[in-house]
């Protein structure tokens, strides 16, 4: 089927940064956009941002400006370039694909297992 593994996350101070992968494999025919989304303790699950294959972007007004999404479509991977991170990003972070499986008759939505992302000192 369809994976999606995301490195990354960790312990970090503010002010620092942190850089996020998630990387998609399987039976993959065509991605149409990947995106990181996380969910804070006792908050709602909220985009953070994402990016189409053509390279259009899309940012939470919380983190313009601080986090930049890039990809490479090459190995089906997006990243996520976060700087001057601050506790209330505080988080688990999470990868989502919408994608075309192959042999699947209309795209779907796949989801990483998450990685903490803790701002701290």
């Amino acid at each position: 089927q369809v994976q999606l593994v995301e490195s990354g996350g960790g312990l970090v101070q503010p002010g620092g940064s942190l850089r996020l992968s998630c990387a998609a494999s399987g039976r993959i025919l065509s991605i149409n956009v990947m995106g990181w989304y996380r969910q804070a303790p006792g908050k709602q699950r909220e985009l953070v941002a994402l990016i189409t294959t053509h390279g259009s972007t899309n940012y939470a007004d919380s983190v313009k400006g601080r986090f930049t999404i890039s990809s490479d479509n090459t190995k089906n991977t997006v990243y996520l370039q976060m700087n001057s991170l601050k506790p209330e990003d505080t988080a688990v972070y999470s990868c989502n694909a919408l994608l075309r499986s192959t042999g699947a008759a209309s795209i779907g939505s796949y989801w990483g297992q998450g990685t903490q992302v803790t701002v701290s000192s």
